[in-house]
């Protein structure tokens, strides 16, 4: 990323859902990382509630936050240009309350305690004229434009949390209102960003980061046992085995119809993926769990790797990222057809349904053309976190010039 195309020296306060210690992959961490190349952020986490306090204080990770809130260094610096901000004061638990009155009550008391911790902060750190970034904190962080004043107040949509109860209850009627009154609404999907529309007009499809080291098809070294016995050709998914999020019943018909093909799941499976009648066909391989690094080696031996998406509130908006590892490992790919995989459709084959999955893995498996694979390669690896990151400082730019 060039330096005139970055926003530089600004003080930057990133709020979200998920904290700087947390152990999956996160969007907001790759994101606050980027800016702080270039900027002075200050990464928030999310203030420990009353019934976490009381029910988990136990749990390593609460008890990390105790021990910080004890210690009173509650600032940490994780950066030449960046710290960490492990909130003291404890904020009601209000989520399961019905009533929409007193929720939002005791979420304007809970907003300004979580406020006031990063205010203490922003005057430590000396931050003026503050950007604000918001990843989905729907409720903690609805009235921060009001309470921090920032130049710039960016709300981050990475997925549909209207799909998930805990959101739902109070979100449908809060998320639409804290877009609104956003300066600008960044998603990393075409499906979000045209949602968002609806409330805000300045709404922007940043697209997607992903860190893509490992999916390298010049570092596999060797056959990992328990798939160089499986006869081919495989036709082979990676990802954790999530009935809502899969098409249970489209993978029974289409393992069934064509069993000369050997299909193999590498991934953790749920209960409906464990009750299927997947397990009893003979064609049909789980490998279960491995590790991120052991991914690459599966991958590069299947023949088709696929996406056999379930369309629902869930996923209907999901960036895919796994295509991404699979295009960037050169792999002939099949997927369901949605809105956000219009972004792939001259890399990926599309379709839906039996009848259409089997005709387009028959083409995806003479796809030898290393031309095609090559391109995969390269689109797959122009989704990194410093273009994405760049697309959100254009749509800065462009709401406002000045910055």
């Amino acid at each position: 990323m060039s330096g005139g195309e970055m926003i530089r020296n600004k003080d930057i306060v990133v709020v979200g859902l998920q904290p700087w210690d947390i152990k999956i992959g996160s969007n907001c961490k790759n994101i606050a990382l980027e800016l702080a190349k270039y900027n002075r952020v200050l990464y928030v986490n999310a203030p420990l509630d009353q019934i976490t306090f009381l029910r988990q204080r136990k749990e390593p990770a609460v008890a990390k936050r105790l021990e910080i809130r004890s210690s009173g260094k509650n600032l940490l610096p994780i950066g030449e240009n960046m710290w960490n901000l492990y909130p003291k004061n404890i904020i009601s638990s209000i989520n399961w309350l019905r009533g929409q009155g007193l929720f939002n009550v005791l979420n304007k008391r809970n907003n300004r305690i979580f406020a006031a911790d990063i205010r203490k902060a922003i005057r430590e750190l000396s931050f003026k004229d503050i950007i604000l970034f918001n990843d989905s904190d729907m409720f903690r962080s609805y009235y921060l434009e009001e309470l921090l004043t920032p130049s710039v107040s960016i709300y981050y949509s990475r997925d549909n949390l209207m799909a998930v109860p805990y959101f739902y209850r109070h979100g449908r009627v809060l998320e639409p209102r804290l877009m609104k009154k956003s300066t600008l609404v960044c998603a990393n999907s075409a499906y979000l960003a045209k949602v968002a529309r609806q409330y805000n007009p300045h709404s922007f499809d940043v697209g997607q980061g992903c860190d893509l080291s490992v999916f390298d098809p010049a570092g596999i070294r060797g056959v990992p046992e328990d798939i160089a016995a499986i006869k081919g050709p495989i036709i082979g998914f990676i990802g954790a085995l999530l009935s809502y999020r899969l098409d249970v019943p489209l993978l029974e018909e289409l393992c069934k119809k064509k069993g000369e093909w050997s299909w193999v799941f590498v991934g953790k499976e749920d209960e409906g993926f464990q009750q299927s009648s997947l397990h009893g066909l003979a064609n049909v391989h789980f490998l279960g769990l491995k590790k991120e690094s052991q991914l690459p080696s599966y991958l590069a031996h299947f023949d088709v790797a696929i996406n056999p998406q379930s369309i629902n509130d869930m996923t209907v908006g999901n960036y895919p990222r796994k295509i991404d590892e699979y295009l960037a490992m050169g792999k002939p790919t099949v997927a369901t057809a949605t809105d956000t995989m219009e972004l792939f459709r001259d890399h990926v084959y599309m379709g839906k349904g039996v009848e259409e999955y089997i005709e387009l893995i028959g083409k995806a498996l003479q796809d030898k053309d290393p031309v095609r694979a090559h391109k995969r390669i390269l689109f797959a690896r122009s989704h990194t976190w410093e273009n994405s990151v760049l697309a959100i400082c254009r749509a800065i730019r462009e709401v406002r010039p000045g910055i």
